[in-house]
């Protein structure tokens, strides 16, 4: 029996930052799910940064989103009817087709997920796609040693609230945030523990982390580019080492941005910079779960969200998420 499902489209590519006109939010019907696919109804879905560079029309990793069609991302459902050995009504599920009410999924893109384990929020953040990007980020692309100094940027999102907890159990010598507000940097120390923490708008980035890490630092995970890469470099030990995870003060950018102007700092410290994707590291995936859970469990590690009610208030929640705004992950709950 199909069903009629709310889903949000892009209305319009963005030129430069998105708008409430980007998003148009719709009725569809959706057919019954066909041999191999699993209709789910979703409870909860995540907003990221990729998906601004899937609004635009131009080459990348993933293939950009269609102009009248339902955008997708992370989301977390309840099997309604399947067609699928091993999937059953009820059972809930990961999969990447959120930014609507009922999704048709291919089941062999679904996995399940208990919610007695952990909080359905938690398989869309820390024990997702999140928590893996900050553990590969960390260990594997910059080979994190123990007394590293670790900076991060955007410390307080999504990603960047992992990866200095992750670095502090891990035995860094310390670990540096920026954020973009004082409550972010409050949050930042005492909730998560980081050693230092300052705003980015309180002065010059390079200024600011200098006397965060007087001493320099040996690895940057970065989430934003432009000033706070220029910096990062500028304060890199010799064979320091960059991952390179988002820009996200450039992705509204309608002009050319400059490059860091201190690239040629590379050739004398010896750095190493690599860009990273999630996509690549699901080797890792057992090892960061066997891992990361435990601490997850007994509160060694925190995890926050910020969470909007209600689908029609996806678009909002991504705009937010684009501003900066909110601690930590930003979810919708959807059902």
């Amino acid at each position: 029996m199909s069903v009629h499902s709310t889903e949000v489209r892009l209305a319009a590519r963005p030129h430069g930052w998105p708008t409430a006109e980007t998003f148009e939010i719709t009725r569809a019907e959706v057919a019954d799910p066909a041999p191999g696919q699993l209709l789910v109804r979703n409870l909860l879905m995540s907003v990221d940064p990729y998906m601004r560079s899937r609004m635009d029309d131009r080459e990348s990793y993933v293939p950009p989103f269609k102009v009248g069609e339902a955008l997708q991302g992370g989301a977390v459902g309840e099997v309604v009817e399947s067609t699928v050995d091993g999937f059953k009504p009820g059972d809930t599920v990961l999969h990447g087709l959120g930014w609507r009410e009922y999704a048709l999924v291919d089941a062999r893109s679904a996995a399940k997920v208990d919610p007695s384990v952990a909080p359905l929020a938690a398989y869309l953040s820390v024990l997702g796609m999140t928590g893996l990007t900050a553990y590969a980020g960390l260990l594997r692309t910059a080979e994190f040693k123990p007394g590293d100094v670790v900076f991060v940027s955007s410390a307080a999102g999504a990603v960047g609230q992992v990866v200095g907890q992750l670095a502090r159990h891990k035995g860094a010598a310390k670990v540096i945030g920026s954020a973009g507000s004082a409550a972010k940097v409050a949050f930042l120390k005492d909730d998560l523990g980081f050693d230092e923490a300052f705003d980015y708008h309180d002065g010059p980035v390079r200024d600011q982390l200098k006397r965060a890490a007087p001493d320099g630092i040996d690895v940057y995970f970065d989430n934003v580019g432009g000033e706070q890469l220029e910096a990062a470099i500028a304060t890199m030990n010799v064979h320091g080492r960059i991952t390179v995870c988002g820009m996200i003060s450039v992705y509204n950018a309608t002009e050319p941005t400059p490059a860091p102007r201190n690239l040629a700092q590379l050739i004398g410290k010896r750095l190493t910079m690599r860009g990273m994707l999630v996509t690549d590291h699901g080797d890792l995936r057992d090892a960061f779960v066997r891992e990361v859970a435990p601490l997850v469990a007994d509160g060694s590690l925190h995890h926050h969200e910020t969470v909007f009610e209600g689908l029609d208030r996806a678009p909002e929640a991504f705009l937010a998420m684009m501003r900066g705004d909110g601690h930590g992950k930003i979810l919708v709950k959807i059902a």
